[in-house]
């Protein structure tokens, strides 16, 4: 594949042309995989909900849910789940019921986006590879143009210099020939 140029981008609409993410037209055909969870809002909470269960925020915040839950059944404030806090443990369960799929779920869809996006720098990687290859043929096709050119130079200084010797010879001939010396 060749890279954009302005002249490809004309014909092909796709290829953006100077526009400010032109570096990023390899990864445009995975556009598609950037939302993890879809694009509409149960999409977008689902992501957010799965991104948030790795936080020091939800950590803490669930660690201080058990303990002020285990702290206020154990001392007596409440007993809708003394110990051995069965109600806790179905929470827990029924929170790991649903998290599992979604960060499985996450998992899944960003390893789709880590191996398009690697295809797609490969593909890059690979348009560079082409254009430095076409530049280093332009350089030696020029390199070897410039070397014709200055051998004809050398050519024709060479001939320059012959007949510059000639046309001095000649003079001299002339000279020698039309003025005559005096016979002593």
């Amino acid at each position: 594949m060749t890279p954009a140029t302005p002249e490809t981008s004309a014909s092909d609409p796709a290829a953006p042309a100077k526009s400010k993410d032109h570096h990023l037209r390899f990864h445009k055909t995975h556009a598609h995989l950037n939302s993890t969870f879809g694009s509409d809002t149960f999409a977008l909470k689902a992501e957010a909900f799965a991104r948030f269960f790795g936080t020091p925020t939800f950590l803490g915040a669930q660690t201080l849910i058990v303990l002020l839950w285990v702290g206020a059944n154990v001392a007596g404030f409440t007993h809708f789940d003394v110990y051995p806090f069965i109600l806790l443990n179905l929470a827990f369960s029924l929170q790991s019921a649903y998290a599992a799929p979604l960060i499985l779920l996450a998992q899944t869809r960003q390893a789709a986006r880590d191996k398009a996006n690697a295809d797609a720098d490969a593909e890059h990687r690979e348009a560079l590879a082409m254009a430095n290859e076409h530049r280093l043929a332009d350089a030696a096709k020029n390199s070897a143009m410039m070397l014709e050119l200055l051998e004809q130079n050398t050519r024709l200084t060479e001939l320059t210099k012959a007949l510059t010797e000639r046309i001095e010879n000649l003079t001299v001939e002339m000279h020698d020939h039309f003025v005559k010396k005096p016979s002593a």
